[in-house]
């Protein structure tokens, strides 16, 4: 297992008053993994993830706005018509 820090730049939320961290890792569950607010506008969140694996997720604001990272790994299609950000750990 490795220590991963997901973080959401203030200055993609739009004035979000919450984002949530959604993937593989938590079965796309959308309230799972609050991501917290630091003083800095940012929001952050770190977990445990299996070593050397790849997972695909993305941000959910306010419940309603699915958002990618800009640091991804990489990026993949999805059937929907959007991308998923991914990791590699």
């Amino acid at each position: 297992m490795c220590k991963v820090t997901f973080t959401f730049s203030r200055n993609m939320s739009n004035g979000a008053d919450s984002v949530f961290l959604v993937g593989e890792f938590n079965d796309w569950n959308e309230t799972s993994h609050p991501m917290k607010q630091k003083k800095d506008g940012n929001f952050n969140l770190t977990i445990d993830l299996e070593k050397d694996r790849e997972y695909e997720f993305r941000y959910l604001l306010d419940g309603n706005v699915w958002e990618n990272d800009d640091c991804a790994d990489k990026y993949v299609n999805t059937p929907y018509g959007s991308d998923n950000s991914v990791i590699n750990t």
